[in-house]
């Protein structure tokens, strides 16, 4: 029999998704109030969608190889590359922004804890999605009779 990953807690599925909103909803907020052109802030919004994007889609080809799915070894590298392009771009760009650090780093903060929850939140949902495959899908127990 084929080993079943641990099915993510409740807790932990919750968890996920709201540090990738959360990451997500903060950096956006900050785009929104910064004193930036509408050039700048659509870099940023676009820099943010594109690494969300390939760092899902970098997870998923990982995770299809190791369950022996065939993934192209073009495809897989052009994940690689879209990850690290999408932190380069964040970084020159911050680099060069006319912001203060502590900005900076909140945009870089932001940025990372977004890219690790999709990550994560990528990871629960394949899970549960294969172990519900393998065994069906979880049900309650049943209530206890009052004999």
């Amino acid at each position: 029999m084929q080993n079943l990953p641990q099915r993510p807690s409740g807790a932990f599925v919750m968890a996920s998704w709201v540090a990738m909103f959360a990451g997500m909803l903060a950096y956006l907020i900050g785009l929104w109030n910064a004193t930036l052109l509408l050039s700048e802030k659509g870099f940023y919004f676009t820099v943010l969608m594109f690494g969300l994007f390939s760092a899902i889609s970098l997870q998923k080809s990982v995770r299809d190889r190791l369950e022996n799915i065939t993934v192209t070894p073009i495809y897989y590298g052009i994940c690689w590359i879209a990850v690290i392009m999408a932190i380069v771009l964040l970084a020159i760009g911050l680099w060069n922004a006319d912001m203060l650090l502590s900005e900076k780093g909140f945009y870089a903060m932001s940025f990372t804890l977004s890219m690790f929850a999709a990550i994560t939140v990528q990871k629960n949902t394949r899970d549960i999605a294969l172990i519900e495959a393998m065994q069906g899908p979880r049900r309650p127990p049943p209530p206890a009779s009052e004999e």
